[in-house]
């Protein structure tokens, strides 16, 4: 009978909107997408945004002191806060044009890079977590806890470390700090090979993430992608390279680009690998800072009792786990920030989702929110 009746009305052939997410670890609640659908394919998607409203910019203006900011950088990508904190007080020190000691931007590259590592395992793991491969998940979640460590033992927190200080540093590293990443940076080179047996080269796993979510080399470039987003699609274009700030320009180490190695160039499985290979080179970055870091040094003798910038304006970026992150400060020579911008690259890249998810099937848009690796606190800032 029910047959009969499905032959007498004929196919259905409307289009069906539906909501999709929170899904991925970073959404938690913040996060819905709209998606139009033609049967399984995804005709139109629409991100939904703002349910966070971290408030990053307006606070910044309201404290009574530039330092009083730096924990609210923190805040805005909390996997990655020590990359927050470093492109913050990098732009003051210009804005002031304090001069760094070299014991501080040697420990400040380290821990930058060890918090790449960190925040790439997370994105990592929670991708392969959100396509079903839950043992990655527990490797490199085994890995960051012992980043983790090292962050706390040097600056007493796990997450929010409010540890770099305008010209300086909040504090030294404890005395076992050198060997206990000297350590790590040994015993994690061969995990990166296990993870790539895995899941880097599983065959469940590519076909997952090769030739989905393509985003071609010109279409990143006019979305101003940046970060493994931009350098998947083929574009060799790393901040630390390309516009050297700290003192990166002493080490040497190369920029992972996606290649269309297992499928389309630009697709997932592309911006998953890039991602990966950092992980390499900053173990080569960190090795070399290790061995040219100074032993002596005062970490806080660079830091100003009185932050008052003249009267002006400075804009700097560096290049975060996620991509360019820029900050733009003006000051009135006040005590606080007259208006403080922040450029974040997970709401450039959110706003591609639309252009890079149009023909995909509903199952593939689990595998490219996860590939572009978001974090919502520096989207609703």
């Amino acid at each position: 009978m029910i047959e009969e009746q499905i032959l007498e009305t004929g196919k259905d052939t409307r289009e069906m909107t539906i909501n999709m997410g929170p899904q991925h670890p970073s959404t938690h609640g913040v996060l819905r997408l709209e998606l139009v659908l033609d049967g399984e394919m995804v005709k139109q998607c629409r991100p939904n945004i703002g349910y966070l409203h971290r408030c990053f910019e307006k606070y910044a203006e309201s404290v009574e002191d530039y330092a009083k900011v730096i924990p609210y950088t923190d805040r805005m990508d909390y996997v990655s806060a020590m990359n927050q904190e470093h492109g913050y007080v990098i732009a003051l020190e210009r804005l002031l044009e304090v001069e760094v000691p070299e014991r501080v931007e040697y420990m400040r590259v380290i821990v930058a890079e060890l918090q790449r590592i960190a925040s790439h395992l997370l994105g990592i793991g929670t991708f392969g977590l959100d396509l079903g491969a839950f043992t990655p998940f527990l490797y490199c979640f085994t890995e960051r806890e012992k980043i983790l460590s090292i962050f706390e033992k040097a600056t007493g927190a796990r997450l929010l470390y409010n540890y770099m200080a305008v010209g300086g540093l909040m504090r030294d590293i404890p005395k076992d700090f050198k060997s206990d990443t000297a350590e790590f940076v040994k015993t994690f080179r061969p995990k990166i090979k296990e993870l790539n047996d895995l899941l880097s080269y599983n065959k469940i796993f590519i076909d997952r993430t090769a030739h989905i979510g393509i985003l071609p080399k010109e279409v990143a470039l006019n979305y101003a992608a940046s970060g493994p987003v931009l350098r998947g699609s083929g574009v060799e274009w790393d901040l630390r390279k390309n516009d050297p700030y700290s003192i990166y320009d002493r080490f040497d180490f190369e920029i992972p680009v996606g290649k269309g190695e297992v499928g389309t160039l630009g697709d997932c499985w592309d911006r998953y690998i890039v991602r990966v290979r950092e992980m390499e080179q900053s173990l080569r970055i960190i090795e070399q800072a290790l061995d040219g870091m100074p032993e002596e040094g005062d970490v806080k003798e660079g830091i100003p009792k009185r932050i008052r910038p003249k009267e002006g304006e400075i804009y700097t970026r560096t290049e975060t786990p996620r991509g360019e992150l820029g900050y733009y400060i003006i000051s009135d020579k006040g005590a606080s920030p007259y208006r403080v911008k922040a450029r974040a690259p997970s709401f450039v890249h959110l706003s591609m989702l639309p252009a890079i998810s149009k023909g995909a099937l509903i199952a593939d848009m689990v595998a490219i929110v996860g590939s572009i690796d978001i974090v919502l606190g520096e989207v609703d800032r």
